[in-house]
């Protein structure tokens, strides 16, 4: 099932929530109701974001429908990312791909159109 990384940065109304029950952001997870969505990790970070989950979904529809209700219930502004495990792009590099061969013998990947450039 694919892996999606979401960086959750509180907004002021979510650090207020923050502040009467620091457990809110466990409390929010457990009332969504998002079937195919399962939280795998939670990390307090320091820096730009203030948290970040590891999440598996089965589908980027309904890994956007958690976020919005996370985000809303939560009082977090969230950026979702897919996550590709690192062997699938090893994999992409040892297979010979035509556009990627093309680019490299200065062609244009024949998926452009000439005016679209």
């Amino acid at each position: 099932m694919p892996i999606y990384i979401q960086l959750l940065t509180l907004t002021p109304e979510g650090r207020s929530k923050m502040l009467d029950d620091p457990e809110m952001l466990l409390h929010v997870e457990a009332v969504i109701d998002v079937p195919g969505v399962q939280v795998l990790g939670k990390y307090g970070v320091l820096g730009d974001y203030d948290f970040v989950n590891i999440v598996e979904a089965i589908d980027n529809e309904t890994v956007a429908r958690f976020s919005l209700e996370l985000g809303v219930r939560a009082g977090v502004h969230i950026a979702t990312l897919p996550a590709i495990p690192i062997g699938r792009f090893e994999a992409a590099l040892r297979s010979p791909s035509p556009v990627l061969e093309d680019v490299g013998r200065g062609l244009r990947p024949s998926t452009l159109r000439a005016d679209s450039a």
